[in-house]
């Protein structure tokens, strides 16, 4: 089966480009698939809450419920200033558009590198938590989580790239199936403590007094609790996938992700408090609560299969925003022009498989330990979201439109908020957190080197009145690497008759004999064309090859004349017949392809069997 079979049958028949309309989102289906990271962080926000109260013992776990508020106040005021950034700038970009525009350049690059970062924790953090509940329900497949992680990412990454619809489709059902699972057991969890069916001793009440706890540990709680709110701000990068009224649908999806959250984290939250769940290495808090309310049936397996399914499938999340945000980055030639082409499907593929390779590496890095990437992965989204924030602070108060004043308070709070939680992350975590300051810098730096580059490009490339003109080309030297008399050999020639002024066949021997032979056949053959001869004792054939072109280069260059190097190239009948041939033109070609002074052609010759 050939390359573009495969292609074919993973991804798809290619899409017109008049069709891109088509692939446009409606609000149910853009919730599917830009919320599934934020309400997938249920399944493991409350839990990184009590991971740090644990610290201290089951005692502490009633401040889980005021940390619980803390976060949903976060989270109103996100969505409020995430709603005034849509209407802002509909043209999508988010974070990066907002602070570029209203902070500076700089601004504008710290959030785009936090949020091309954030979005490969967000696949890496995902697909781990989703193995993870995997392997809680059947603990036999636990040594194989980091293998079954990085298919998964394969699996999702393909997915992608057959087109944003089709994906969107895939993906509705689960998400959808999970927030029913999740309002299930929500609801009967709720039934069971109404009717006093679990026990009031298994809690400690709220108010009981703790020894030992202290501010920065309930700080370090809430900060881990706030990392449900990564996600957020997806929605608002990827405003030109949504159908027109496009800023309005993005709105809408927004205030109802914002709303579907905070009944699911609240839910959880508190039922873990009521239930005296513990958090353990080798089982899930879910999992727990819903053994706990439902018993080991079919209800704890729905439970947990689409709890899997939407803590797999969250990172869809990342790969619907990340090719987003890269466009516009790639457009303000911050990262390469390729990030900005549409692939077959007519998505970014470029961005797409980029995202992929990236967050497979991570998993395997990090060993898919989910606790050890989840610090940097929330760290990562808080700082555009403070920036974010004070841009839009920055933009009511130049502009000043009617009703401003309201518009400020709201960007103000959720600035704040968001700052001062990113303070709590460096302060309780720095340990955990502290690489950002170092990757978020040279992130910044790379993308000034590439703008450099192309701005410089383009300054060579650019005609402009009054230019002279370049300097004639008053030739062409053209060298055929020959390795004996063949048709391939014989078709070039008489190409390189066409194409040069000068044409000269160089030979490379391995031994005396074979250079002597050669010399004698190839006069009575071509005696009209130079052959220049190398006897290499190191049976080096790239290495006499460049010495030769790089003598012939210097001369033409002082003549004005172009230097081609014409290599023949074989074409087989079945792809697979490639790997039997053309090795040396490869090596060769690979050696030419930085020049700066030399074309290099190739020939091809095809076989007919």
């Amino acid at each position: 089966m050939s390359y573009s079979s495969i292609k074919r049958l993973l991804i798809g028949r290619p899409l017109k480009s008049k069709e891109l309309g088509e692939q446009k989102l409606n609000k149910v289906k853009a919730l599917a698939i830009l919320s599934s990271d934020a309400l997938s962080s249920v399944a493991y926000g409350p839990e990184q809450v009590l991971i740090v109260l644990a610290t201290i013992g089951m005692i502490a776990f009633w401040y889980s419920i005021p940390i619980g508020i803390g976060v949903l106040i976060l989270l109103t005021a996100l969505i409020l200033s995430y709603r005034q950034i849509i209407y802002a700038y509909p043209e999508g970009g988010g974070a990066y558009v907002v602070s570029k525009y209203n902070l500076g350049e700089n601004a504008g690059l710290i959030a785009g590198g936090s949020l091309l970062v954030d979005y490969i924790l967000t696949v890496s953090v995902s697909i781990s938590s989703g193995t993870d509940a995997l392997t809680s329900a059947f603990p036999v497949l636990h040594d194989y989580k980091v293998i079954i992680a990085c298919l998964l990412v394969i699996f999702i990454m393909i997915l992608n790239l057959r087109g944003v619809t089709e994906s969107a489709s895939a993906l509705a059902y689960p998400v959808y199936l999970f927030v029913l699972a999740l309002l299930l057991l929500i609801g009967v969890g709720m039934w069971k403590v109404a009717t006093g069916q679990v026990s009031p001793n298994v809690h400690p009440a709220i108010g009981t007094a703790v020894p030992g706890i202290s501010l920065f540990l309930l700080l370090r709680a809430f900060s881990s609790g706030c990392s449900a709110l990564t996600g957020v701000e997806a929605i608002s990068n990827a405003v030109t996938n949504f159908k027109e009224p496009a800023a309005r649908n993005a709105v809408r999806t927004l205030v109802a992700m914002g709303i579907i959250l905070a009944i699911l984290f609240s839910g959880v939250m508190f039922l873990a408090y009521w239930f005296g769940i513990v958090p353990k290495a080798e089982e899930t808090v879910v999992s727990q609560l819903a053994s706990q309310v439902f018993g080991r049936n079919g209800f704890y397996y729905f439970v947990q299969g689409t709890t899997a399914l939407i803590l797999v499938l969250a990172a869809n999340t990342g790969f619907s925003a990340f090719p987003l945000l890269a466009v516009n980055l790639a457009v303000d030639k911050y990262i390469p022009r390729m990030f900005t082409m549409r692939g077959d499907r007519l998505g970014y593929s470029n961005g797409i498989v980029t995202l992929g390779i990236a967050s497979i590496a991570l998993i395997i890095a990090f060993q898919g330990n989910t606790e050890r990437l989840i610090p940097l992965y929330a760290v990562g989204v808080f700082i555009p979201f403070t920036l974010s924030q004070t841009g839009m602070i920055v933009k009511w108060l130049k502009e000043k439109p009617a009703g401003w004043q309201g518009k400020l308070v709201t960007n103000f709070i959720g600035a704040l908020i968001s700052f001062t939680v990113l303070l709590i992350f460096f302060t309780t975590k720095f340990s955990q957190v502290w690489a950002v300051l170092i990757f978020l810098p040279l992130i910044v730096y790379l993308f000034h080197r590439i703008k450099n580059h192309y701005e410089e490009v383009g300054k060579q490339l650019r005609i402009k009145p009054g230019d002279k003109e370049a300097v004639a080309i008053e030739g062409n030297v053209v060298i055929i690497p020959v390795a004996g008399l063949t048709r391939a050999v014989e078709n070039s020639i008489n190409y390189a008759k066409i194409i040069g002024d000068t044409v000269i066949a160089v030979h490379v021997a391995f031994d005396r004999e074979s250079e002597k032979r050669m010399e004698e056949i190839w006069n009575e053959r071509y005696p009209d064309i130079r052959l220049v001869t190398f006897y290499s004792q190191y049976r080096s054939l790239v290495g006499p090859l460049l010495r030769f072109i790089d003598r012939v280069e210097e001369r033409a260059d002082d003549s004005h004349m172009a230097v081609t190097v014409l290599i023949p190239q074989f074409i087989t009948r079945k792809s697979w017949h490639n790997a039997l041939h053309n090795q040396s033109s490869l090596l060769l070609r690979a050696h030419l392809l930085y020049r700066r002074n030399v074309i290099v052609t190739t020939l091809p010759y095809k076989f007919k069997k």
